[in-house]
C-alpha cells in the first residue's frame, strides 16, 4: 500500500516557502516516514487532461517527460479543546520520602552544572545503581525550544546523551525537517537513568526524579516545550490521558508562574514500531514549527 503525502501539508501552517537545507531535511522525514508519493491538495481531473499528459503518468513514460498531476482534498482540521494546565503529579507512597528529598536538593541548584552535580550524588534512585552513565541532557540550554523525552535506552546510556540511538537519528531528521537541531533546541529526559532492560519506569522512579526533571526546565526557562512519548507527557502535565489523544493538543505548562506552551508529541521511538503514525508526527511537528515562528524576537 502507498503512503500519499500532500504537497502543500508541509506548508500547512506557513507561507513561507523552505530553504535548500529545510526541503532536504523534509525529502528526508518523508522517505524515513515511508512516503512513496507526493500529490498536490487541488484536485484534478485526469480525464479532461491533455493525451500526452496522461501517457506521461504511465510507468512507461520516458525520462524527462512531465508527471501528470494528481490530487485529494485534505480533511477539515477538528476543533481542539482548551489547552490543560499542568498539574502536580500525586506521589505515591514508595517514593515519597525519596521525592521529598529530591526536591530539597532540586530547589538548592542554581545553575544546570549544579543540577548535573547533584544528580551525580543522588543515591536513592535504584536506577541509578544499574545504569552505566548519568544522561543529562544535549543541545543548546539557550534554546526557545525544550524537548523532554522518557527515560535513556541502550545507546544513550553507554554515550550519557539523550537521544543518540536509531530514536535519536529519527528525532534529528523530525527536528531538520522543520528548521531545528541539536543547534537551536535543548534535549532532557523525565528520567536521567536508564530503566533495566528499558522496561516501564515504576510511579516511585518517576516521582523520585521528578524534582530534578522540573527544576531542570526551571533553568532552561525554554519558550516552548514539547513533551515526547505518553510517559513524559503524562508526568509533566499531570494527567492520566494516553499519549493518543494527548499528541497535537497544545497544553500550558507553568514554569516559576509563567504559563509556557507545551506540545505533546509521538515518541521517536513508537514511531519506527509503528511508522504509519508518521503522518500523525508530522501534522503535530507544522503545529510545533508554526508555534515556534509566531514567537517574538528575543
Amino acid at each position: 500500500m502507498n503512503t500519499h503525502w500532500t504537497m502543500n501539508e508541509q506548508n500547512a501552517s506557513s507561507d513561507t516557502p523552505l530553504d535548500p537545507a529545510e526541503a532536504l531535511a523534509l525529502l528526508e522525514f518523508f522517505a524515513e516516514a515511508g512516503v512513496s508519493e507526493l500529490v498536490q491538495d487541488t484536485p484534478v481531473d485526469n480525464y479532461s487532461l491533455p493525451e500526452t499528459v496522461k501517457a506521461a503518468a504511465q510507468p512507461g513514460a520516458a525520462p524527462g517527460e512531465p508527471p501528470a498531476t494528481g490530487g485529494r482534498l485534505l480533511p477539515p482540521r477538528q476543533s481542539q479543546s482548551q489547552p490543560a494546565i499542568s498539574t502536580p503529579a500525586a506521589i505515591p507512597l514508595e517514593g515519597l520520602q525519596e521525592a521529598e528529598t529530591a526536591r530539597e536538593i532540586a530547589a538548592n541548584c542554581a545553575s544546570l552544572e549544579e543540577l548535573r552535580e547533584a544528580l551525580e550524588r543522588f543515591d536513592l534512585c535504584a536506577l541509578k545503581q544499574t545504569a552505566k552513565n548519568l544522561v543529562f541532557s544535549d543541545g543548546n540550554p539557550k534554546a526557545r525550544l525544550m524537548l523532554v523525552g522518557e527515560a535513556p535506552g541502550r545507546d544513550e546510556d553507554i554515550q550519557g546523551k539523550p537521544f543518540v540511538g536509531r530514536s535519536g537519528q529519527l528525532l534529528d531528521r523530525m527536528l531538520g525537517a522543520i528548521g531545528y537541531s541539536r543547534e537551536n533546541a535543548y534535549i532532557a529526559n523525565v528520567l536521567p537513568w536508564r530503566p533495566p532492560g528499558n522496561r516501564n519506569p515504576t510511579d516511585g522512579e518517576l516521582a523520585m526524579c521528578r524534582p530534578f526533571i522540573e527544576r531542570h526546565i526551571e533553568l532552561v526557562n525554554p519558550d516552548v516545550i514539547a513533551f515526547l512519548g505518553g510517559v513524559s507527557a503524562k508526568q509533566m502535565l499531570g494527567t492520566t490521558t494516553g499519549i493518543m489523544r494527548l499528541r497535537g493538543k497544545w497544553a500550558v505548562y507553568s514554569i516559576a508562574g509563567r504559563e509556557v506552551p507545551a506540545l505533546p508529541l509521538l515518541h521517536p521511538a513508537y514511531l519506527l514500531r509503528q511508522p504509519a503514525q508518521k503522518q500523525l508526527a508530522w501534522r503535530d511537528l507544522l503545529k510545533l514549527r508554526e508555534k515556534l515562528s509566531s514567537l517574538p524576537e528575543a
